[in-house]
C-alpha cells in the first residue's frame, strides 16, 4: 500500500505508454508545454467536467469525481462515473467514461488509463465494474471497454512501472520517433540533438586522426 504523498497521477499512465522521456520530463523534471492537441484535449475534459452532477431517471451521473488507489499508488479525477441503479437493493451498477479528443489510438494508453479509474473505484466503494467507455471528440461515438483480466494486469504493470520510474529520478535519454512531431514537448525534449553532438564528435576524432582542419572534413562530409 502506498502512502498518500506517495500517490501518482492517473494521467502520468498514459504518458508512460507513450513515451517514458515524455513522463520522465513532465513527472520528474517538472515540464510542461501545450500545443494545439493539448489544448482541444483541456478543452473537452473541461466541457466533460462542467454542469456537476445530475440525476435521470435510474442513473446517477457524477463528474469530476475525485478517485485514488492506495493499492496502486495513483490519485486522479474521473470525468464522468455513471452510476446505474440496480434492482433488489443491490449495489448501483459503476461505470467510469473518459473523453478523449480525437480518435481511438493504435496502443491500449487510453484503455489503461480508464481501467485505473475502474480500479480506483472498485477499491473506493467495494464492487467490482467489468466495463466503462471512452468518448473521442473527433468520432463522437462511445467506445466501449472491458476490464478483462489482461487489461488489468497491464494497467498494475504500467502503475508499478511508473513508480519505478519516478523513484528512480532519471529521465531516459532522448530517441528520435515518427510520433515525436505530435509531442508538446518535442521544444524541450529536443530528440534529434543527439545526431548533431555525435557527428560533431567524429568531425573532430577524425581530425585529430589525419592532422586535418575540421572544416576539411565538413566539407568532405557535405559532399563538397
Amino acid at each position: 500500500m502506498y502512502a498518500e504523498d506517495d500517490l501518482l497521477p492517473i494521467s502520468a499512465l498514459q504518458h508512460l505508454i507513450f513515451c517514458e522521456r515524455q513522463c520522465a520530463l513532465i513527472h520528474i523534471e517538472g515540464l510542461w508545454a501545450e500545443n494545439r492537441l493539448t489544448v482541444e484535449g483541456r478543452h473537452l475534459h473541461e466541457r466533460a467536467d462542467a454542469g456537476g452532477g445530475e440525476s435521470r431517471g435510474a442513473l446517477r451521473v457524477a463528474r469530476s469525481l475525485p478517485i485514488r488507489s492506495l493499492r496502486l499508488g495513483l490519485t486522479g479525477r474521473a470525468d464522468v462515473v455513471e452510476f446505474h441503479a440496480s434492482e433488489g437493493g443491490a449495489p448501483p451498477a459503476v461505470r467510469p467514461v473518459e473523453y478523449k479528443r480525437g480518435r481511438p489510438k493504435p496502443d491500449r494508453c487510453d484503455e489503461v488509463q480508464l481501467c485505473a479509474q475502474a480500479l480506483c473505484l472498485e477499491e473506493m466503494l467495494g464492487v467490482s465494474i467489468p466495463a466503462g467507455a471512452l468518448f473521442y471528440g473527433t468520432t463522437r461515438r462511445r467506445t466501449d471497454v472491458a476490464f478483462d483480466a489482461v487489461l488489468r494486469a497491464l494497467t498494475e504493470e504500467t502503475a508499478a512501472r511508473l513508480h519505478a520510474l519516478v523513484s528512480s529520478g532519471r529521465t531516459p535519454k532522448a530517441e528520435r520517433e515518427p510520433k515525436c512531431d505530435s509531442c508538446s514537448l518535442l521544444e524541450l525534449c529536443l530528440p534529434g540533438a543527439m545526431a548533431p553532438q555525435r557527428a560533431a564528435a567524429t568531425y573532430v576524432a577524425r581530425s585529430l586522426l589525419w592532422g586535418i582542419a575540421p572544416a576539411d572534413v565538413r566539407g568532405e562530409e557535405d559532399g563538397r
